[in-house]
């Protein structure tokens, strides 16, 4: 079993997905922040200061200030701005990861073409060939 687990370990498939998942983790992060600090100011400045990450329906007794609040006092809630604050973050990184992948696509099809416009390395016609047949068989 152990020999069966270093063969599994030992594939190029299992490390490329070990580096696909800390480079995605370490993504997310990048785009957890572009869009808590850079695209929902905007969005929030578009709808007029609205903070969806706040928007909630109490559905207990009591008011509350704030999501926050309503949680911290066990209330139970319907947050359905953190949902659309969710929905907002997918849709971003999605269109990202889109974006990452149509560059890496880009950059190999480029790759690609290189390798087929380049010149094939020139090799013995057939008249060398047979040259050489002869040669061979003269000896």
């Amino acid at each position: 079993m152990i020999k069966e687990f270093k063969d599994f370990i030992a594939k190029g498939n299992v490390m490329d997905m070990a580096v696909g998942i800390i480079i995605g983790a370490a993504f997310t992060a990048i785009v957890t922040s572009l869009v808590a600090d850079l695209i929902n100011p905007i969005i929030g400045v578009v709808t007029g200061g609205i903070d969806f990450s706040n928007l909630f329906v109490n559905l207990g007794d009591g008011d509350y200030a704030s999501l926050a609040a309503a949680r911290d006092a066990g209330a139970p809630v319907f947050a359905y701005g953190s949902f659309i604050t969710a929905v907002i973050n997918f849709l971003i990184i999605a269109f990202v990861v889109f974006l990452l992948v149509k560059m890496v696509n880009r950059v190999k099809d480029a790759a690609v073409r290189k390798e087929e416009a380049a010149p094939a390395p020139a090799g013995p016609t057939e008249l060398d060939v047979l040259m050489q047949i002869r040669d061979a068989l003269k000896k």
